[in-house]
């Protein structure tokens, strides 16, 4: 019987998280990714807005919350407050810095909802200095077989196999926990149908003043036809019937949903990358039909789980890109750490010979490593960062087992 629960890399996060800071943490994520049942195994009090007895507490201020909780008692250590769904509170930045500024020593606190609460801190930020956030993802290789840390001077891990059948699970059902650990693929497809609705519907309309939905729905369906592909917004403008420049704030708005995400032709000038047209790639691989194109997305969707990861955690400033030239010549991704190329990689489904493109561009960036990550190899019992050196052809079960 498949168990229908599975520990989390980021429960060890945040725990580690409250033993060095006093700072609260904000954790956003895709819609059902797991970030309230994660926090809730931490917390000592749950209080959610969309709960009417949660919202009376919230309404009560600072003062009234402390009493009714009766976190004004002595105990062994701060006990932690988990908020959910705070930000759809008029008035919650205030009332988190008054609870805070006035409490702060005596609990801990944790912030999340299921919309992008990155998207509720623009336009001034009043609680600069008062919280860390940590970006939750989706299960991956590494997480499905370990939940330990990075150590914080090597950041990659051992390589560790991941047993076949959970490796065939997050290929055909993704890495959200739902479908991963149930791994029925009935429910999977209507797990995937009911969250794209209720993103496409009531995250936009709680979040946007997009009013027409059912374009913007047509261009969600285009978009998952093209993850792993360079976007041109006027073709997908063509398709929805709608402006260019309305199509670049749509594919904004279902970034900030966790739809999907953008990675821009990394550059030394980030000017320069920022002119080039970027690749877009959807959050959930599972939906991606075409073998290549999923493969591609499966391996962004992990790289980017370890760079926002990475950085989360402070180990250093990681950013992913992909490269490509005037003379049309492209590796899928580079990872670049502390403003210099670390590692390239380029993703293919069955092994290939290596492609000229990751020689060029690593003896171009001077990367200590280039990797062509080969879906279907068998996993390698072999650490893929042990050494320096021309483009190595690698099992991405070996190399993706060896990051978050």
């Amino acid at each position: 019987m498949v168990a229908m629960s599975a520990p989390r890399l980021y429960a060890a996060l945040l725990a580690e998280h409250y033993v060095d800071n006093r700072q609260m943490a904000f954790v956003s994520g895709p819609r059902q990714v797991g970030k309230t049942t994660t926090c809730r195994g931490l917390a000592d009090a749950y209080v959610n807005w969309d709960d009417m007895d949660g919202r009376e507490l919230v309404l009560a201020g600072p003062i009234g919350m402390i009493d009714a909780l009766g976190l004004n008692r002595l105990a062994e250590k701060p006990p932690l407050v988990l908020f959910d769904e705070l930000h759809k509170f008029p008035r919650w930045k205030q009332f988190l810095k008054g609870l805070f500024d006035t409490h702060g020593e005596r609990l801990r606190i944790a912030v999340t909802g299921s919309s992008r609460l990155d998207v509720y801190r623009r336009g001034g930020d009043s609680l600069m200095g008062r919280y860390f956030r940590y970006r939750m993802h989706p299960f991956s290789i590494a997480e499905a077989a370990q939940t330990s840390l990075p150590d914080a001077t090597q950041v990659v891990r051992a390589p560790r196999q991941l047993d076949g059948e959970s490796m065939a699970a997050l290929w055909q059902h993704g890495g959200f926990p739902e479908p991963f650990l149930r791994r029925d693929a009935r429910f999977s497809r209507r797990w995937r149908s009911l969250r794209q609705e209720q993103l496409l519907r009531e995250d936009v309309r709680d979040l946007t003043n997009i009013q027409q939905l059912g374009q913007l729905e047509v261009m969600a369906a285009a978009l998952a036809e093209r993850s792993g592909q360079q976007l041109v917004y006027g073709s997908l403008a063509k398709q929805a019937r709608v402006a260019a420049d309305t199509v670049r704030r749509w594919v904004g708005t279902l970034c900030d949903l966790h739809y999907g995400f953008l990675l821009r032709p990394w550059h030394r000038n980030v000017a320069r990358s920022l002119r080039k047209e970027p690749k877009w790639y959807l959050r959930d691989w599972a939906g991606v039909a075409a073998v290549g194109q999923r493969t591609e997305t499966f391996i962004a969707c992990h790289l980017l789980k370890a760079v926002e990861g990475w950085n989360d955690m402070g180990l250093g400033a990681f950013e992913l890109g992909y490269l490509r030239d005037k003379a049309q010549r492209e590796v899928d991704f580079v990872v670049a750490r502390d403003g210099e190329p670390w590692f390239l990689v380029e993703a293919k489904h069955t092994d290939a010979s290596p492609s000229p493109a990751l020689a060029h561009f690593q003896r171009q960036l001077n990367a200590p490593f280039a990797f062509q990550a080969t879906l279907q190899a068998p996993y390698v019992d072999a650490d893929c960062f042990a050494r320096p050196g021309p483009p190595l052809t690698v099992p991405a079960q070996t190399l993706l087992s060896q990051l978050l």
